[in-house]
């Protein structure tokens, strides 16, 4: 927990007259503050959650870090070209990723991935999709309908 200043719309600001002092879990995730605040519906949230997890299992995220994986034959020496190793359960949540957000429809994808996978904020999504401000909420809200129906929540 971390507590900063901010001003009516939510931006950090030094002190000042119009600023209020607010305690803010830098660990939420996007999704969860719009849940909390009733921006999203406990489906919607639960799709959102759902998708996360699917992209988390099957590894879509970009590595960090050392990957201390055998390194793979070449071709030219006698060996066969190794593919990633994915198991059975990173192929099935990499389909379920894929069929969610081919369900939410085009242009769609983008705001569930930057708000509920990579974890920017309304803000920072609507601004790097070129969207104007408070778009966004409406948009996510229709996309997590769809993907709340392809995995049958609700």
């Amino acid at each position: 927990m971390e507590e900063r200043s901010v001003d009516v719309t939510g931006q950090a600001v030094g002190r000042k007259g119009g600023a209020r002092s607010v305690t803010v879990n830098l660990l939420e995730s996007p999704l969860a503050w719009l849940f909390a605040r009733g921006h999203v519906t406990q489906a919607q949230f639960d799709a959102g959650e759902r998708l996360r997890g699917d992209w988390e299992r099957a590894q879509l995220a970009p590595r960090i870090t050392m990957a201390w994986d055998t390194a793979p034959v070449s071709p030219g020496r006698g060996g066969a070209s190794v593919g990633p190793d994915l198991t059975g359960s990173q192929l099935d949540a990499k389909r379920r990723f894929e069929g969610a957000i081919d369900a939410a429809g085009p242009g769609l994808g983008d705001i569930l991935w930057r708000v509920v996978c990579a974890g920017d904020g309304m803000r920072d999504a609507e601004s790097a999709l070129g969207w104007p401000a408070r778009a966004g909420k409406v948009v996510l809200g229709l996309a997590l309908d769809r993907v709340a129906t392809f995995y049958r929540i609700g």
